[in-house]
């Protein structure tokens, strides 16, 4: 499988397609002035015991308290607040677990006065992001992920990834762990892993505990809440979780974040670093890579598959509801063979449409009927193997009598929502147009009035693709007229967010030329 990782970077926000086999799958979006992401480490304080909900809810600095719930404080909960006590009143003097006692675990079926007090100082690490009107979700099970390996701290176990190919692997990678454990953390040896030697897993052991003593040392007469460690910016954590061998291609349109990446990827896979990419040309990285054209065919409420047969996306507060249909296109042959393949093309369709829209909780799709038994087995099958490539943690249960699919799967922060409907490009929602036939004046106008107030200045003109075509038709053109006319060459360039009668003036520092 081909992959491909398309970086957009601007000053307010940094977007991440990747791309499988040509097809967009994941569209990820982070702002600059972000502050809660998964996996962050906070020093937090509770404010207040929720017996009822058995629950707390933890001050983090987020303007509503963040949530954290009796089945996420963990089984070491009291080795943690402990810990953290220690660290919090300089009664420790080291990172390390070696010397310290690891207290009794406290039992499934508590209550969350009973494990802790108001006011209290707790390490907590971020399990969901803000989303809606909820703050954010907390877990007290600490991990610090690497490329190979996450460490535990005071969870004493090993495990291996079940995905690691073969048991001898699985047995090798196992001995291999516990040989540089540190004692009182835990070690899960990830799917990565296999096939590398006892030094590539030490040398990243190593930065992980760097990491744990970075925790320490600001919990170090730290007044909570206080953030003690930031997760990877989403463009290096993605490339940790997901870089192997069927990566091709990771093109970034900004030379800080593209020196920021090479650095990275010189960290982890030095023999990778050439495939990363700067796109230096001057038309969009998302039109250049067509991200922007599956964008707007991939989101709204229905999707179109190549053989006409569509879904239909519908979002309810308590669920996602998908309903396929075989579309007009299809009505060929028996009623039961057409419904299998249907449904085949909507059960690979369907996973993306969960990756792509990061769709989570409890998603009930409504497949064509089919009769027979092996085509609702194929079906199951089908759908569990399309969503074998997704990371998100997710159930599927077969068929039920009604010829209904539920599938869960984990949310950790809001649904990817594009609007994909253009405001009209004649009216502007007026209803109402000016002549189409004077666009042409309309610009010239505008050049005019430019060249006027700034004569000194390069310009260059944005304008919907099919007025592109029109303004540099035939050899002696709109634009070469121009230049005849004005003694100025106007670049002229194709922006697919423009309307058809849209268009835009940059100066040559790429800043707009607003004109009222």
């Amino acid at each position: 499988m081909k992959k491909e990782l398309i970086i957009n970077s601007s000053q307010s926000h940094v977007e991440i397609a990747l791309i499988e086999n040509g097809k967009l799958v994941e569209i990820h979006r982070q702002k600059a002035n972000s502050n809660f992401s998964v996996g962050d480490v906070f020093l937090g304080r509770v404010q207040k015991l929720m017996p009822g909900l058995n629950a707390a809810f933890v001050d983090i600095g987020h303007k509503r308290d963040a949530f954290l719930h009796y089945t996420d404080l963990g089984p070491k909960l009291r080795s943690l607040l402990k810990f953290t006590n220690q660290a919090v009143n300089g009664k420790t003097n080291t990172h390390l677990l070696d010397k310290f006692n690891i207290e009794p675990e406290i039992i499934k079926t508590g209550k969350i006065n009973q494990v802790l007090q108001k006011r209290q100082p707790i390490l907590v690490q971020v399990l969901k992001e803000p989303i809606s009107t909820k703050g954010p979700r907390l877990s007290c099970e600490l991990t610090l992920p690497g490329r190979f390996i996450v460490l535990t701290p005071f969870i004493d176990i090993v495990a291996v990834s079940k995905k690691i190919s073969t048991a001898e692997e699985r047995k090798r990678l196992q001995k291999l762990a516990e040989s540089i454990k540190p004692k009182n953390f835990g070690l899960i040896i990830r799917t990565a892993s296999e096939g590398k030697k006892v030094a590539d897993l030490h040398e990243e052991l190593e930065d992980l505990i760097s990491k744990w003593k970075t925790i320490y040392s600001q919990c170090k007469e730290a007044t909570p809440p206080v953030k003690l460690l930031s997760e990877l910016d989403k463009s290096t954590s993605m490339l940790r979780d997901v870089l192997n061998d069927s990566f091709s291609k990771i093109v970034v349109d900004d030379k800080g974040l593209y020196t920021h990446i090479a650095q990275f990827m010189k960290g982890i896979a030095p023999e990778k670093v050439k495939m990363v990419n700067f796109h230096k040309s001057g038309r969009h990285i998302f039109d250049t890579y067509g991200v922007n054209r599956q964008i707007k065919s991939s989101f709204g409420k229905t999707s179109t598959m190549p053989s006409g047969a569509y879904l239909v996306i519908e979002h309810t507060e308590a669920m996602h509801v998908i309903d396929v249909n075989s579309g007009p296109k299809l009505i060929r042959g028996d009623q039961e063979s057409a419904a299998i393949k249907v449904n085949i093309e909507a059960a690979n369709e369907i996973a993306r449409q969960l990756r792509l829209r990061d769709i989570g909780g409890l998603i009930i799709v409504d497949f064509i009927d089919m009769k027979n038994r092996e085509h609702k087995s194929m079906l199951y099958k089908e759908v569990k193997e399309a969503m074998r490539l997704d990371r998100a943690q997710h159930t599927i249960l077969p068929l039920s009598k009604f010829g209904l699919m539920q599938i869960t799967r984990q949310r950790v922060k809001p649904e990817v929502k594009i609007n994909t409907e253009e405001r009209c490009p004649t009216c502007g929602g007026t209803g109402k147009v000016q002549p189409t036939i004077l666009l042409r004046e309309q610009i010239e106008r505008d050049i005019k009035f430019i060249l006027q107030s700034r004569p000194n200045t390069s310009l260059q003109l944005k304008v919907h693709p099919y007025v592109e075509a029109y303004l540099k038709k035939g050899f002696w053109n709109v634009q070469k007229n121009w230049y005849k006319e004005y003694f100025k060459w106007i670049k002229i360039k194709e922006d697919q967010e423009l309307g058809i009668l849209e268009y835009q003036f940059y100066d040559k520092n790429a800043d707009e030329i607003r004109l009222n």
